[in-house]
């Protein structure tokens, strides 16, 4: 997003909601003097965005990777600091406040509207938890058993051929795990469908030392198709990332390509067959939209990236060590608590709160992706997730209290309790959680 003083990222009049010009001093609707709007609250904890320049970082040869401590310069030429998880400065390269949202455009990413509502009673799905899911019964060989009466075989059209049942779809829960990265997806207790989706992966790098990847991705519910938007973006992301990194690609510009790349894969899906997408005027009509957030660990850096209001969240594997949230949210909520309009508390209790200013799709207003890189000094957890989690853990000390202990050695089983610590508050989203365990080498008794 742009950078914007405090009056102008307000979006609108606080008296009377009129539409604010930049550099206002007044409402030119009421006459309310925006002077008295309280200043933002200091010391929140928010992630520095910064983005390298093409190649910035990156070895010219595929020889060995030789990142500097910092990610280069920006486009200003001012220096981008990496920064530990535990020390979040809460500014951006240039040293000013982090940007809130440069835009009126807002979407919910509810179904029926901005207030949340479904427009309708939505009968409550069964749990997911009650039956084997689809996803382990693919991986199994020979015919799929049925779920309900676990003797029958399941026919082509999702039925058992033995007492009838329907059995789960195939994205109503998903699971996968590569050893140094986990995932858990699951459709939730209210939702008919699962809208969200991920990507994990494993590549090298050109000196041969491991990078390790996770996206999530949550479409959004009023817009058309949001599950084919969520699943192109995330694979398109993540070939994105699998063809840079091992080039040499400095993660964090390989990080903010990637979610161009995804953007391109959205926006592709609002095209009419046969119909070139420049040539298609409808094609911002409620088109497929979803939100993005992924992270990178290379090189001892951690890269996260994001458009929406999906989060990474830092657990320390010392529990007695602060725990943090590495990304702010695209929403209304943030940006009424970036305007001091409200606190979180307030802001995240209304009723517009997830109404969305980031998005990727053919409607989206601007797009600007959101890039922060650390350092982390000691080992922990990264949670990488969509709302349908974090609503009920929002606060960083409360994603740590809900991580079980061992989640680092078992990333697989620490995801899969905690997409079962949200159906257990309600499950009234999809929910998905990737889990990445950063390890920090122990120095020795005679290290500096």
């Amino acid at each position: 997003m742009s950078q914007i003083h405090q009056q102008a990222s307000l979006p609108g009049c606080p008296s009377c909601e009129e539409p604010l010009e930049s550099g206002d001093r007044f409402c030119g609707a009421c006459g309310y003097d925006l002077a008295a709007v309280p200043a933002p609250p200091a010391g929140r904890p928010t992630a520095a965005v910064t983005v390298p320049p093409q190649g910035a970082g990156a070895p010219a040869a595929a020889d060995a990777v030789e990142w500097p401590p910092a990610a280069g310069t920006d486009s200003a030429d001012v220096p981008a600091p990496t920064h530990r998880p535990a020390d979040l400065p809460g500014v951006d390269s240039g040293g000013r406040p982090l940007p809130t949202a440069d835009r009126v455009a807002v979407r919910s990413d509810e179904p029926g509207g901005p207030d949340g509502t479904s427009g309708g009673s939505e009968p409550a799905a069964p749990d997911p938890r009650t039956a084997e899911h689809a996803a382990a019964a693919a991986s199994a060989a020979g015919p799929k058993v049925c779920v309900a009466c676990r003797s029958g075989h399941v026919d082509t059209d999702g039925y058992c051929e033995n007492c009838g049942h329907a059995q789960p779809r195939e994205r109503d829960h998903m699971e996968q795990e590569l050893g140094v990265v986990a995932a858990v997806s699951d459709r939730g207790l209210r939702h008919h469908r699962n809208e969200d989706s991920f990507a994990v992966s494993c590549t090298a790098l050109p000196d041969g030392s491991p990078a390790v990847v996770a996206i999530v991705c949550d479409g959004v519910s009023s817009a058309s198709r949001p599950d084919e938007a969520s699943a192109a973006a995330a694979s398109a992301a993540n070939e994105s990332l699998l063809e840079s990194l091992p080039r040499g690609v400095h993660p964090q510009q390989a990080m903010r390509e990637a979610i161009l790349t995804a953007s391109e894969a959205v926006n592709a899906l609002a095209q009419e067959p046969g119909q070139a997408l420049e040539h298609d005027q409808h094609r911002h009509r409620n088109a497929p939209a979803c939100t993005l957030v992924g992270a990178i660990m290379a090189g001892g850096l951690l890269i996260v990236g994001w458009v929406g209001d999906s989060r990474v969240y830092w657990v320390p594997e010392d529990r007695t060590a602060p725990p943090a949230r590495l990304t702010e949210d695209d929403s209304w909520a943030a940006q009424m608590v970036a305007a001091g309009l409200m606190n979180e508390a307030e802001a995240y209790a209304d009723e517009r709160a997830h109404a969305i200013t980031g998005w990727l799709g053919a409607d989206a207003y601007e797009l600007e992706p959101h890039t922060a890189a650390f350092e982390p000094d000691r080992s922990g957890l990264v949670v990488v997730c969509t709302d349908g989690l974090w609503n009920y853990a929002e606060a960083a000390e409360e994603m740590a209290a809900v991580v079980p202990p061992g989640a680092c050695e078992r990333p697989l089983h620490g995801a899969q309790v905690l997409v079962g610590h949200a159906l257990d508050g309600g499950g009234h989203d999809n929910v998905t959680v990737a889990l990445l365990p950063f390890t920090v080498a122990a120095r020795g008794a005679g290290s500096a």
